[in-house]
């Protein structure tokens, strides 16, 4: 099919490379054009037109940020999804200063690293669930406008419910079985919960959502 994403791996092990690669054959809407461990493949793969890299941050001689800030130097601009081992809120910050797409870690559920490239693809900034408290806090200092902060309150009771599991971390596959619904119900009611905040991201959204809980704190403890 041509509207596949065509998309290229680079990590430093075979076997990651492989099982990621198995993984996202099986979806209709993927094709893995290429898989490599050097930037001398990758440049050749790159005469392709491309809709994603997804690169390993621990990689040798070169890591991961190491070669997506080189690729980008040399005018590479295709989007890129760091998937990696390593929590650390360094390498997060690092990654999304170097202007990755996508944070998802190698321990995440196969079905959500799935659903979390469809995001990325679709235009989204993607951080994986565990890492979505470290992403809040290093969004903290930006100031949401007013017109967002009032829009909260076009929000469902569930749509308000779900936005706070966001907040704490949670993936769609957890959410559902805490709420008891289905996991495509929960998917819809997030896209709900962006459109009505017109945001593309979750984690935007979770820290919208964050701030304006601490407000409403502070102003409890200012009034007590």
């Amino acid at each position: 099919m041509s509207d596949k994403l065509k998309i290229v791996l680079i990590d430093d092990q075979c076997l990651c490379r492989r099982g990621l690669s198995e993984l996202l054959a099986n979806c209709y809407d993927f094709d893995v054009v290429g898989t490599t461990d050097n930037i001398t493949e990758l440049r050749t793969l790159l005469k392709i037109k491309l809709d994603l890299l997804i690169i390993d941050l621990r990689m040798k001689p070169l890591d991961g940020i190491s070669l997506l800030n080189q690729l980008r130097h040399e005018g590479y601009m295709t989007p890129a999804i760091m998937l990696t081992m390593s929590d650390s809120e360094v390498d997060l910050k690092n990654a999304i200063r170097a202007g990755v797409r996508g944070y998802l870690l190698k321990d995440m559920a196969p079905d959500e690293v799935v659903d979390a490239i469809r995001r990325v693809a679709a235009g989204e900034l993607v951080v994986a669930p565990a890492m979505t408290v470290k992403m809040i806090e290093m969004l903290r200092d930006e100031q949401p406008d007013q017109e967002k902060k009032s829009s909260l309150k076009l929000l469902t009771e569930r749509e308000r419910e779900i936005l706070q599991l966001l907040s704490r971390g949670e993936s769609n596959k957890a959410i559902a079985l805490t709420l008891k619904i289905s996991y495509d119900t929960v998917k819809q009611h997030v896209r709900h919960i962006l459109n009505k905040l017109n945001l593309s991201s979750r984690v935007k959204a979770a820290v919208l959502f964050t701030k304006e809980q601490e407000t409403h704190h502070n102003d409890d403890t200012l009034q007590n």
